[in-house]
């Protein structure tokens, strides 16, 4: 019926507001993490065992999203448009399995005793530890006279396992944020520990790739600055690495983190128990179905502005590579060096999420990572030297991490204790953020100057227009679409009323509820 259990909310006295039923007992697959479910807080080592639980997907995200079109194009020498048309297969995979997934995931009783959450998260791993590696490989049996069809063929089937697999990992681990923890800031926190684990992954990825490189041009016999068919072996190598760092970090994951257990019999009863309560009492609110979020304006607000987060991120770290490789000409392994410091800097400010949004809200944080991001368009645009891409990438990853920190945490605090159907939520702001992505690089690599295997000398004005124009116009859409805040605030506004779960009752409209705004 897609409901779920409903966790304790704290007063502003400080007492509980309203008790969850979580089963009988609330028994776990593995080790079970002390859960102070009163006081709504996790401890240090249960943050951090469910922070890791996403760090196989961002692993694969590091390497999906810098290094495909560099791998596809310049190793494998497939042209631009074929090359982002595999991107794009895969994103619109992705945005097509993530709301069904949320959806499902959010109906789903989860696998015997474990956890609706965490076994869709188990699915999600089992397919992208089978399909991934095979992405950055070269189709089995392939030689020069191989048409580029029958590698576009190839590759797909791989393609749409491994983003369906992702698609399952990243919402099943998204919709356990409002589960664990109830209080604003500890969402911020919890959703600050595991964008910093995503840092950590893409510094991991990076700093892997950048010895790869340097041992290649080591202990190599004919060392070649550029990019090619000699590179295959680096780039299968570290898919390999990131799957055996990923299988580790997710086995760790499903031994530390809890999620309670639902017993639908129990669920029910305490369903209908708290609505008629409630409903006497003419204070409480009842809880909102997947089919409610469609007639919220701000479930598509903060869907857009997700949106341009994720285009912001994804975009730049897309062509980072091409951009350092084409327009500033710099060696191959500056291709593993910018990002690098790009996702330094962005691990050292995530730190910082929880204090600054505590002390100026979401708004404003907001608000500071966009201009940080315009500072970068700006950069770029102006000084067109080599050196001073570090500065950049500085200013791009500082920026990139306040905006995603601060969008995660207002698509939570627009859940509310609205999680039984927190899935459908996230996956419905992901399938956003997928399909502009994948259509936005076709987009690109459409009016690319270039239409053959090699790149000519109008790849690097191409490139250079690229990373200051298109990111520098989607921070812009994204400050008007936060001005629009100002105007019409984000809050849930108006919801049905379908009785108790399970009942008949007429739906009943509620206007202007402050419940679930965002601060």
């Amino acid at each position: 019926n897609g409901g779920g259990f409903r966790v304790c909310l704290r007063g502003k006295s400080g007492g509980a507001a309203a008790a969850g039923e979580a089963g009988s007992g609330g028994n776990l697959a593995g080790i079970s993490l002390p859960f102070n479910a009163m006081a709504g807080e996790l401890p240090l080592a249960a943050r951090l065992t469910f922070a890791v639980g996403h760090f196989l997907n961002d692993l694969c995200a590091s390497m999906w999203f810098t290094y495909l079109l560099v791998y596809y194009h310049s190793v494998l020498a497939i042209n631009n448009y074929n090359a982002g048309l595999l991107l794009l297969v895969g994103q619109l995979a992705d945005g097509i399995c993530t709301p069904i997934i949320g959806l499902e995931s959010d109906r789903s009783p989860g696998c015997g005793r474990y956890g609706r959450r965490k076994s869709w998260h188990l699915v999600g791993c089992i397919s992208v530890l089978l399909s991934f590696p095979f992405v950055f490989n070269p189709p089995v049996g392939s030689g020069k006279d191989t048409p580029q069809w029958a590698e576009l063929v190839y590759f797909v089937p791989f393609i749409v396992i491994f983003q369906f697999g992702w698609a399952a990992t990243q919402i099943s681990h998204l919709a356990l944020i409002p589960e664990l923890v109830t209080d604003n800031h500890e969402r911020v926190e919890l959703t600050a520990y595991r964008n910093a684990f995503t840092v950590v992954a893409n510094i991991t990825v990076f700093g892997i790739a950048w010895l790869l490189f340097h041992f290649q041009a080591k202990y190599s016999s004919n060392p070649d600055d550029s990019l090619g068919k000699q590179d295959i072996p680096l780039f299968r190598t570290l898919a390999l690495i990131v799957i055996g760092i990923g299988s580790v970090s997710s086995l760790m994951f499903h031994i530390g983190t809890r999620e309670k257990q639902r017993n639908e019999e129990a669920h029910i009863a305490t369903e209908q128990a708290s609505l008629i309560n409630d409903s006497k009492k003419g204070s409480g609110q009842p809880l909102l179905r997947w089919k409610h979020w469609l007639k919220e304006a701000s479930f598509y607000h903060v869907a857009f502005i997700y949106m341009c987060t994720r285009l912001i991120i994804n975009l730049s770290q897309t062509y980072i590579a091409m951009y350092v490789t084409y327009t500033l000409k710099l060696p191959k392994n500056y291709i593993a060096m910018i990002p690098l410091v790009m996702y330094i800097s962005g691990f050292l400010s995530s730190f910082l999420m929880k204090p600054v949004n505590r002390y100026f809200g979401r708004n404003m944080t907001y608000f500071f990572g966009l201009v940080i991001i315009l500072a970068f368009a700006y950069w770029v645009w102006f000084f067109h030297v080599e050196k001073s891409i570090f500065g950049a990438a500085v200013l791009l990853g500082t920026g990139s991490t306040t905006i995603l920190v601060t969008s995660l945490a207002m698509t939570a605090d627009l859940i509310g204790e609205n999680t039984q159907s927190g899935a459908f939520v996230y996956g419905s702001m992901s399938f956003t953020d997928k399909v502009a992505n994948g259509l936005g690089v076709i987009i690109i690599q459409s009016l690319h100057p270039c239409k053959t295997e090699s790149c000519c000398a109008q790849c690097a004005p191409f490139y250079h227009l690229v990373m200051a124009v298109v990111t520098g116009a989607i921070a812009c859409a994204a400050l008007i679409s936060l001005g629009a805040v100002r105007i019409w605030p984000i809050k849930i506004r108006n919801y049905h009323d379908t009785g108790p779960i399970g009942s008949s009752t007429t739906e009943e409209s509620t206007n202007s509820c402050d419940y679930g705004a965002i601060n």
